[in-house]
């Protein structure tokens, strides 16, 4: 049996064609089909049930794809450990960036990524902190910034805190509120807030705010896009807790330290188990690249 003919019967599995997974694995459909075809004479058993319209894995084609996938990733493995052990850093690097990175300049940690080990390839992938730890721990991601409330610790992956910041109101310019120099969480009580959706960490650590001070707010916009909820906030339709470095400098708003305001935790995470040697060397380069923001405690990663 043969890496190829696993890497066909995962793309005809997943595409649920033959025509599409032969494009997608740049080879002839015939040529595609007879090595399916002769490896499920190998193995004794159909992989697929096929008809002139439709192609659909069997209960054994499902079970042999998802062991498929576990022997191509130790393979892809076998390689990158082989060249790690040479020096050289090979294969992908997938990396998860918040909305809100702070404490990082990630296109720089990148780049400097790249001219060390121009041989991996690099992919970089937006989400929510709790959906990279997922991903983390499955090993479907080896790296990810994360922001966190300070009250929560990341579990199931290995990290370093970058920076601990509180969160300022952000106003517009024309807000009533504008010309204050501090607030009491209270004040901001009976406004109305842009956040990012329910359930995020991203919105968590102003949830957890407001609710250990027995408040009770209004959330009338939510975004996943800090760029979307600054443009809601000049429009004077909203408030929003936010890094101050999120905001920078910006006629148009205000920012306004909040006493007992949120708090919030920036994390560079990474597999616990067994990070890919592309992992270990971007987290040694990241740490290269961590931004000391005003108001804000940096950490040093040591």
């Amino acid at each position: 049996m043969e890496l190829q003919q696993m890497r066909y019967v995962i793309a005809v599995a997943e595409e649920r064609s033959f025509t599409r997974a032969a494009e997608r694995c740049f080879v002839v459909q015939s040529a595609l089909s007879h090595q399916i075809k002769a490896l499920e004479r190998e193995i004794g058993v159909a992989l697929f049930a096929r008809s002139s319209r439709r192609v659909e894995p069997t209960a054994a084609g499902e079970a042999f794809v998802a062991a498929a996938r576990l022997s191509l990733d130790a393979a892809q493995r076998a390689i990158t450990d082989a060249a790690a052990a040479t020096g050289q850093i090979r294969g992908p690097l997938t990396v998860g960036v918040i909305p809100t990175v702070t404490a990082i300049d990630v296109p720089a940690a990148l780049a400097d990524f790249h001219r060390a080990h121009p041989a991996a390839t690099i992919a970089l992938r937006g989400g929510s902190s709790d959906d990279f730890v997922r991903a983390i721990s499955a090993g479907a991601m080896d790296a990810a910034v994360l922001g966190l409330a300070d009250s929560v610790t990341p579990r199931g992956v290995q990290t370093r805190t970058l920076i601990r910041e509180r969160l300022v109101a952000v106003v517009s310019s024309s807000h009533a509120l504008a010309g204050r120099r501090r607030l009491r969480l209270a004040e901001l009580a009976d406004e109305t807030f842009v956040d990012f959706p329910a359930g995020t960490s991203g919105r968590a650590p102003t949830d957890l705010a407001f609710a250990a001070a027995g408040l009770r707010r209004d959330v009338a916009f939510e975004a996943m896009n800090t760029d979307l909820i600054l443009d809601l906030v000049r429009q004077g339709l909203v408030v929003a807790l936010l890094s101050p470095a999120v905001v920078g400098d910006d006629p148009a708003l205000r920012t306004i330290p909040v006493t007992g305001g949120p708090a919030r935790i920036e994390y560079l995470a990474w597999s616990a188990f067994n990070p890919s040697p592309a992992a270990r060397a971007f987290v040694d380069l990241a740490r290269q690249r961590t931004i000391r923001q005003p108001g804000s405690r940096a950490v040093a990663m040591p």
